[in-house]
């Protein structure tokens, strides 16, 4: 059933925030998901920014413990010396540059990549402390979520036809 109140015994509310907290898919995913399911686009922002917003301190406590503990398999810290250099080099422009503002602004881009699951990879690798990364990754997906909501509710193609 649409219109919110059931899908597959799940209701879409609870849909849109699970698929908003799986890493990749994130808002961009979810929100119009939301907006499929039936939900108001305020509901499906809302649902959306819950679930994502929910794995960003998950993400900010465990991960740099789990790290540690698997760096001690030698297959995963070539795998994790790998990825930190890559994250280092994505990341130098914006986030290394600003901080915690650069990781905002990287956050609030909603492009492929660039979402809660990956400002908070990009804050343990690059040792930014959780007070100033946590309110900022939170900053960047609010940003995010409103502009992923006006671009599928059509409200940015409707201001870029008034401007011509």
């Amino acid at each position: 059933m649409l219109g919110g109140v059931a899908v597959s015994g799940m209701s879409s509310w609870l849909w849109v925030a699970f698929v908003s907290m799986l890493p990749v898919v994130e808002l961009r995913g979810a929100i119009p998901l939301g907006l499929g399911l039936g939900l108001s686009p305020l509901a499906a922002l809302a649902a959306a920014l819950m679930g994502n917003l929910l794995v960003v301190p998950l993400l900010l406590w465990l991960v740099p413990g789990v790290v540690a503990w698997l760096e001690r398999l030698s297959w995963f810290k070539r795998w994790w010396d790998r990825l930190e250099a890559r994250v280092r080099l994505r990341s130098e422009d914006t986030v290394q540059r600003f901080g915690a503002l650069g990781l905002l602004l990287f956050v609030a881009v909603p492009l492929p990549g660039s979402g809660a699951w990956t400002g908070a990879l990009i804050a343990v690798v690059l040792g930014l402390k959780k007070r100033y990364a946590g309110p900022a990754i939170a900053l960047g997906v609010l940003i995010a979520g409103i502009l992923v909501t006006l671009a599928a509710t059509g409200v940015l193609k409707g201001l870029e036809w008034l401007a011509g």
